[in-house]
């Protein structure tokens, strides 16, 4: 077993829920965070941060990427090594495109790789979405694609989605910071069991959907009655970009993740257009945003031995 001193994790971001698939459901996308630890001799804990908002991030103890990598040391009952982290920010902080999980996922593998490859996928998968708390975000930054995820009595199955080649998520990003802590606080603990069943049909609808392009049944599966019509209020100008959106040609738009970052599902000949209706409608409200269209990454999270 060979045994590497320095690597590069790079983790791509993801987009959660879908919609009507709370906690469930996600897929990656095609922007990225890049992590590279080289094992020290001695010494203290060194984090570097490059990138846009590379302030914002801590370069201590507390910071989320080593901490899931001290955990994985402690789940395999060894010391950690003392290390550098380099940090290459790609994926905005607290937008709702899975921040967070790419340092979860990011700190496991890398900390896992450095030590060996102690750990199957599965081990370290479940490591993540325990550190995470759900499934949706860090399932598809280690694996890729769009996934769905289900407890058995075993533990996790994991799905693969089929997404079609034509169907494009085009993400709209505003420059303001939304909390998961702060999304989840509006969204009740109980819900009608007319609104589950609601969400289980769309849910279905929407795997059906991203699977042959039907562009009725996409414009009907994105409704969900879980969490979105909380989380609205949270985000300004949601109804009017929504319409823009859909105006411009998208089948429908929904909260990524926690938000506020806002995604429309587009045909390939309509991206153009959602973008800029999109860009539009925030900067006629004086809120400045960054949209663009994602494709999904099929690959997940990629190692480069340094």
């Amino acid at each position: 077993m060979s045994v590497v001193s320095s690597i590069t994790v790079k983790v791509p971001a993801t987009t959660a829920n879908l919609g009507p698939g709370f906690d469930c459901i996600g897929a990656a996308l095609k922007l990225y965070n890049e992590f590279k630890f080289t094992v020290l001799d001695a010494g203290e804990l060194i984090i570097q941060v490059s990138g846009l908002e590379a302030a914002k991030v801590q370069t201590d103890e507390t910071n989320l990427l080593y901490q899931a990598f001290i955990k994985l040391y402690e789940y395999i009952e060894q010391t950690p090594p003392a290390v550098k982290i380099e940090i290459k920010l790609g994926v905005p902080l607290a937008r709702g495109l899975g921040s967070s999980a790419t340092a979860i996922v990011g700190g496991l593998v890398a900390a896992n790789e450095l030590a060996g490859s102690p750990l199957s996928e599965l081990q370290v998968m479940e490591l993540a979405i325990a550190m995470e708390g759900h499934p949706d975000n860090v399932v598809p930054a280690l694996l890729g694609g769009c996934r769905l995820a289900a407890t058995s009595k075993k533990g996790w199955e994991i799905c693969d989605i089929l997404w079609h080649r034509d169907i494009v998520p085009v993400v709209a990003i505003p420059n303001f910071e939304l909390s998961t802590a702060e999304a989840r606080k509006v969204v009740p603990t109980e819900v009608s069991r007319a609104d589950a069943i609601f969400n289980i049909s769309h849910l279905g609808l929407l795997l059906r959907g991203l699977a042959t392009n039907r562009e009725e049944w996409l414009t009907a599966a994105l409704q969900d009655k879980l969490h979105q019509p909380y989380r609205q209020s949270l985000i300004p100008g949601y109804d009017a970009v929504n319409a823009a959106a859909v105006a411009a040609g998208a089948y429908g738009i929904v909260i990524s993740g926690a938000g506020p970052t806002l995604l429309a599902l587009v045909n390939t000949s309509h991206t153009k257009f959602v973008e800029t209706a999109m860009a539009n409608t925030w900067m006629a409200m004086g809120m400045d945003s960054i949209v663009r269209s994602l494709p999904l990454d099929p690959q997940g999270t990629s190692i480069f031995p340094t």
